[in-house]
């Protein structure tokens, strides 16, 4: 095994595998016909399971490199044309399952013959990672949630994106999130609050109340404490330290970062301070029914049944749709005014690209009432396009009762940028929070590291 390879995160070594694969097709080290490496000699070539194994070679069928022979194999069945475009997309690993990706690419490609979409998982959403692939030519379309539109505008890339056209029929507030100057550069594909999911055979169980839009922080701690069950499940299980979960209780408390005469964070003495206090007490106070979670672990604990109630995203509960509990959602608890965090992804097309117009034409495609419906219809994430998400009618999966519950509470969507911050800001302080939080940073040192910047 090559130790460059070794050294690798496991994304980088998927991905090292995908374009090895797609390399050898191409260039004809791989024949017509030939089949692949089996599955469990790829996991161990690469150092991968054999579940990421099988999702990169998804990658290559859907792309028409590949085709899986059910109890035989992953056989060659040819090359790309010659005279087609190659649009290159990327995108972030998990939208496969939270959009049904492949599936609408599929989809595309079938209504545009001479149009194909090559996929490359991206390692890293930074703005330096993401530059350098524009300006090598890497990307024509990119996937960008709003953490990431911020903070490639932040660090000057605003000019590596192409302008777009807005497009009335997709939800204003997501439209706005991606419009800087007045300017539109990133198209809003699917979105989400946070809510909770929950087990409704668990209330029932104990005979208690289902949430409901009324509820604060202390309606829900003590209906965890009622809920929880020693040693065979918690009452609440919450990614506090994650930076799509952390910023809600502030926005809900009504903090915003203070900053000096010099532009800096001023944080000493401040009501963020008091707000930060409160998120180490709220996180003490539920220390033995919650801790951090990978992702999707709070999800998989609600499908096993060993969490009664999650803090999760519309993207998320796609983690529960082979599930066989009794779940629904609620909005997420209040501090007096309700109110919840905003995600949102979109897509940017690259301003250099040599097939912009084939770019822009995929991009369409993406936030088309065709694809835009099927997103509706087959996963649990919101699609942009308002007639799409509202659409009401014979559903093809299980579909909690209060699934429409979202269209409610849009006055109380949030970013995270009303906390006064950008998205540099936000990853660098996340790391001295998490301390701070954990009890092994004072209050100083906080200060301290956030106000040096």
């Amino acid at each position: 095994m090559d130790h460059t390879i070794k050294r690798k995160s496991s994304r980088e070594r998927l991905n090292d595998m995908i374009n090895i694969l797609r390399d050898e097709i191409v260039q004809g080290k791989r024949h017509l016909g030939e089949y692949l490496p089996s599955e469990k000699a790829l996991a161990e070539q690469y150092e991968l399971s054999n579940q990421s194994v099988r999702k990169g070679l998804d990658i290559l069928v859907h792309e028409r490199y590949i085709e899986k022979i059910p109890r035989v194999g992953n056989k060659v069945i040819g090359l790309w044309d010659e005279s087609s475009t190659i649009v290159k997309l990327g995108f972030h690993a998990s939208v496969i399952g939270e959009a049904s990706l492949l599936h609408l690419i599929a989809m595309f490609q079938s209504a545009n013959p001479h149009v194909k979409v090559q996929i490359v998982p991206l390692t890293s959403s930074s703005f330096h990672y993401i530059g350098n692939y524009f300006a090598a030519g890497l990307l024509d379309i990119v996937m960008m949630n709003y953490t990431d539109f911020r903070d490639c505008i932040e660090n000057g890339g605003k000019e590596l994106l192409e302008p777009l056209e807005r497009n009335s029929e997709l939800y204003p507030f997501l439209t706005d999130g991606f419009t800087e100057e007045g300017q539109l550069f990133v198209q809003p594909f699917i979105f989400s609050p946070l809510l909770l999911a929950y087990n409704r055979a668990h209330f029932a169980d104990k005979k208690m109340s289902e949430p409901d839009s009324s509820w604060t922080w202390r309606d829900l701690i003590r209906a965890a404490e009622g809920l929880a069950v020693p040693g065979e499940r918690v009452g609440f299980h919450f990614d506090f330290y994650s930076p799509n979960r952390w910023p809600l209780l502030l926005l809900q408390d009504g903090a915003r970062f203070e900053r000096s005469a010099g532009g800096s964070i001023r944080l000493a003495g401040t009501k963020m301070l008091e707000s930060l206090r409160l998120c180490r007490d709220f996180k003490n106070e539920l220390a033995h029914l919650s801790d951090s979670a990978a992702t999707g672990e709070s999800e998989t604990m609600l499908a096993k049944g060993k969490a009664s109630i999650i803090v999760t995203s519309f993207f998320y509960l796609n983690y529960l749709q082979t599930a066989s509990i009794p779940f629904d959602v609620a909005p997420v608890p209040h501090l007096g005014t309700p109110m919840s965090l905003l995600l949102s992804i979109g897509l940017a097309v690259n301003r250099s690209s040599k097939e912009k117009s084939a770019a822009i034409r995929l991009m369409q495609f993406l936030g088309s009432p065709q694809a835009q419906s099927y997103i509706r219809k087959h996963t649990y994430s919101l699609p942009a396009l308002r007639s799409a998400a509202e659409w009401v009618g014979a559903e093809t999966m299980y579909r909690p009762s209060r699934f429409s519950l979202f269209r409610e509470t849009i006055p109380g969507f949030r970013y995270f940028t009303e906390l006064g911050i950008g998205a540099g800001e936000l990853g660098r302080m996340n790391r001295d929070l998490k301390l701070f939080w954990a009890g092994l940073e004072t209050e100083e040192e906080l200060c301290a590291q956030i106000e040096s910047g």
